[in-house]
């Protein structure tokens, strides 16, 4: 055996070996806490393993098989990488590792990096994990949904089939006791690194800049990040690591970055060539930019790295389960993230983090990155579920439970694939065989279904250009990006064909079959209406589709797809501002196979819709919100007609009925009464009344068939059946708000209760002469406000207190309107005075002829 490298075998974590077996060799779990370079990833594999036996102190005695399980792929292959060079071995031998579509490990491999992915599968193929002593989960504070669900069922397999299978989740920043308790209350073991010094310099943008949005990032955030780095190469030295959330950013920033000299630019992120991640990993003795995605902040060691610019910007899953939508979002990074990236300065030597925003932002941030099982599609983990036997999840032992809603969301994508039994949630055998294939749910139907008609391989590669999506510049016809994809030399095009390889070895069929001589449009057109059923859309005229899940969706400017009548949506997302989603990638279908992918979304029957003010019956077949054949309705069901007609009253409002002046007074009685005594007075807003139709509309509503019909129902004789007939109390309506009120001069003068608040009494000033007291209504309880109006019928005064208004507000009036109405009295006691409706003179024949 090559003797290890020592000098990389002296890391902090070496003082933590000795607890992390005490732990494991007694509860058999255990929570490592170790800061990033203090060799978590590297030494304690191998130590456990045995391999470091002798070479290592406080390492374990005898042999051990230990599967290491990372998040992604490039920290699995780094990994392995990193620890078969401290053996002095290639990888493949001692240590190997697995990733999709990539298997490196040798019979006496006693250490295996795998993915979460990779080990889910795995558990569910062989629950026992047969042949494995030791599980190492690394990086468990990302809180991958992969990771969170390997976990649960790595308990599962402990509590009821392997209690002797070791568990360790390892971290630098996690929240220790939860995992703990996962665990069944293992220890926390924790390892204290040597941390260099790193200086934190805020270099907030010099303008505002838009907040991300979807996927967008506003350039003038790139070529600040840019200048920043420009700005760090010249005040510091070593190499620059610089965090941007994508790799449409990356590109941006190496692009502006161009002309740096002797300096070299490097891209890393999870579709970057393997030669390229070995590139940055291997470091150089010139100086480097290295651009990267999150795929940096922890596992991977950048060798030379003493300066760390932070775009403060990440990646994360959302799902808009009303649009069927999903997709990655950029967010602001979480304060652990930053942490994180910050302390890739400090590995092997003092450094400097650049933080590109203000430092009162930074307590604003998120302390954590959201958990994925809080924010992702969870179709994938509910299969998983249910396959492992637990379809809700109920049972597994996770951080944090899986949302309701989108379970709810996640079940009704099973159904609808055929994954999971509708009435239990059991997966059925297809529900397994789709789990096995390392695919979303929707990507492992497109696979199966598709495959017994265009062959197996061609199916294959038509879903692997779905489960990553082509670069923009292959375009948006799906079919045109799979061609561009046969003859590209690029890394994405490598990457399509080994993945449509290890597709085309699931599918059913593996020759062409039956399916060869269809076309690439056919075929791609197919696999995406399958795998996306509720989005076969189309066309309803100038570019525009409408999905059969009802959003509607534009194809690009100049789009090879403009024309098609059908589409089957694969990517798309809603620009800033847009009104519509925009598609970005989908294949031109005919209705024949938009009918057979989205069969469960067909429906056929009677329909009737208020549309433009008047009542609209069809009968209508659909495809889910599009509709396919129509024909007019002669004898719609009554029922149909009376949810029309309501409809209709919701969207226009009661004003659709017949409101005469008797009707429209009653029903301002009757808030009146509402608002002042409350119950049994009924509350006649809109939205009450429209909340009890069935109280005081019907039977009228029953017997209409259309908006004439409304027209003419008589408002307030259906509106009177509101009135409390029970109580006794709908006899006193008009003892308590009397239409109209006596004033003095005998005058029965109508009250306005349009404002339920303050009804008003307008009545001629000289008819209320004698009256000392302001009018009350509702039992006493409300005065009226009395508009006191000139003899031409003008306001002259407005009073809630008419013994104020005599002796005080009455002489200004007096003086004002005498001179202008000589002929009406005018006197000086009005409060003793005798009411009249009529002038002096009048009121003098009338005392005469009495």
């Amino acid at each position: 055996m090559s003797d290890p490298r020592s000098d990389a075998l002296d890391l902090p974590v070496r003082d933590a070996l000795p607890a992390l077996r005490t732990a494991l060799e007694g509860p058999g779990g255990a929570v490592l806490c170790a800061p990033p370079g203090t060799g978590k990833t590297t030494l304690v594999p191998l130590a456990l393993a045995g391999l470091l036996d002798g070479v290592l102190p406080g390492a374990d005695a005898g042999a051990r098989r230990v599967v290491v399980a990372e998040p992604r792929r490039i920290a699995a292959r780094a990994a392995a990488r990193r620890m078969a060079w401290l053996l002095g071995e290639k990888a493949g031998e001692r240590v190997g590792y697995t990733v999709r579509g990539e298997r490196v490990v040798g019979p006496h491999t006693r250490v295996e990096v795998v993915t979460t992915g990779v080990l889910l599968q795995r558990l569910q193929r062989d629950q026992e994990l047969s042949g494995v002593d030791v599980v190492i989960l690394d990086e468990c504070h990302e809180r991958h949904l992969d990771a969170d669900t390997v976990a649960a069922f790595l308990v599962d397999v402990r509590s009821a089939l392997r209690p002797e299978l070791r568990l360790v989740a390892a971290s630098a920043t996690t929240d220790a006791q939860g995992w703990a308790r996962i665990l069944g209350d293992a220890p926390v073991v924790e390892a204290h690194g040597i941390a260099h010094p790193v200086e934190v310099v805020w270099a907030p943008p010099p303008r505002a800049v838009r907040p991300p949005h979807g996927m967008r990032v506003d350039p003038a955030l790139l070529t600040h990040v840019a200048s920043v780095v420009r700005r760090a190469l010249a005040e510091r030295a070593g190499d620059v690591l610089c965090f941007l959330p994508g790799v449409g950013e990356i590109a941006r920033v190496a692009g502006q970055l161009a002309g740096l000299g002797d300096v070299e630019v490097l891209q890393v992120h999870g579709r970057a060539p393997a030669a390229v991640q070995d590139a940055v990993l291997a470091g150089s003795a010139g100086r480097r930019v290295v651009l990267a995605t999150a795929v940096a902040e922890s596992s991977l060691t950048v060798p030379g790295v003493r300066v760390v610019v932070d775009a403060g910007l990440a990646r994360e899953p959302r799902v808009d389960h009303a649009r069927g939508l999903s997709a990655l979002t950029t967010v602001r990074a979480s304060q652990a993230a930053g942490r994180q990236r910050a302390g890739r300065a400090g590995r092997e030597a003092p450094g400097a983090v650049y933080r590109c925003w203000a430092e009162a932002e930074d307590g604003r941030l998120p302390r954590f990155p959201a958990p994925e099982i809080k924010v992702a599609d969870l179709a994938a983990f509910a299969l998983q579920a249910a396959c492992w036997g637990d379809p809700d999840a109920a049972g597994l032992a996770l951080l944090d439970p899986p949302p309701g809603g989108a379970m709810a969301a996640a079940r009704e994508v099973l159904v609808a694939v055929g994954a999971v039994a509708a009435d239990t949630g059991r997966a059925t055998d297809r529900g397994t065989r789709m789990s096995r294939v390392g695919l979303h749910p929707r990507l492992a139907r497109a696979l199966l279904d598709a495959a017994p008609r265009v062959g197996g391989r061609r199916a294959a590669e038509a879903v692997a250009l779905l489960s990553e999506e082509p670069p923009r510049e292959y375009g948006d016809d799906l079919a045109g990006a799979w061609r561009s994809a046969r003859r590209g030399g690029d890394s994405y095009a490598a990457r399509w064909r080994t993945e449509a390889r290890r597709l085309a070895s699931s599918a059913p069929g593996a020759g062409d079959g039956g399916g060869a001589a269809a076309s690439d449009e056919y075929v791609a057109g197919l696999v995406a209406a399958l795998a996306f059923p509720e989005r076969v859309a189309r066309s309803v005229g100038g570019g525009t589709y409408l999905m059969a899940g009802g959003t509607r969706a534009e194809v690009l400017q100049g789009s090879a797809l403009a024309g098609a009548r059908w589409l089957a949506v694969a990517v798309a997302d809603r620009p800033v501002g847009a009104g519509h989603a925009r598609v970005l990638l989908a294949g031109q279908v005919d209705e024949d196979v938009a009918r057979d992918a989205a069969a469960p979304l067909r429906s056929a029957g009677d329909e009737v819709a208020w549309g433009g003010g008047e009542l609209v019956a069809r009968h209508v077949e659909r495809l889910g919100a599009v509709e396919l054949a129509v024909r007019p309705l002669k004898k719609p069901d009554p029922a149909l007609i009376r949810r029309a007609l309501l409809s209709g009253l919701r969207e226009e409002g009661t004003g659709l009925l017949n409101w005469s002046r008797g009707a429209r007074e009653l029903r301002e009685r009757l808030a009146f009464l509402h608002r002042h005594l409350g119950a049994p007075w009924p509350d006649v807003a809109e939205d009450a009344l429209l909340a009890r139709v069935d109280d005081w509309l019907e039977p009228e509503l029953s017997r209409a068939r259309r908006r004439a019909d409304l027209a003419r129902i008589e408002a307030g004789q259906a509106l009177g059946r509101l009135l409390p007939w029970a109580t006794g109390e709908a006899a006193r309506l008009d003892a308590l708000a009397p239409e109209r009120l006596e004033v003095p001069s005998g005058s029965r003068i109508r009250i306005d209760y349009a404002d339920p608040g303050q009804p008003v009494l307008a009545v001629k000033l000289q008819e209320m002469f004698g009256l000392a007291r302001t009018p009350r209504i509702a039992d006493g309880a409300v005065p009226v406000v009395v508009h006191l109006l000139s003899p031409a019928g003008r306001p002259a005064a407005v009073t809630a207190d008419l013994a104020s208004f005599w002796s005080g507000g009455y002489r200004a009036v007096r003086a004002e309107l005498r001179g202008r109405y000589p002929k009406h009295p005018w006197p000086e006691d009005p409060a003793a005075a005798e009411p009249t409706r009529y002038t002096k003179a009048g009121q003098a024949r009338r005392g005469a002829g009495g």
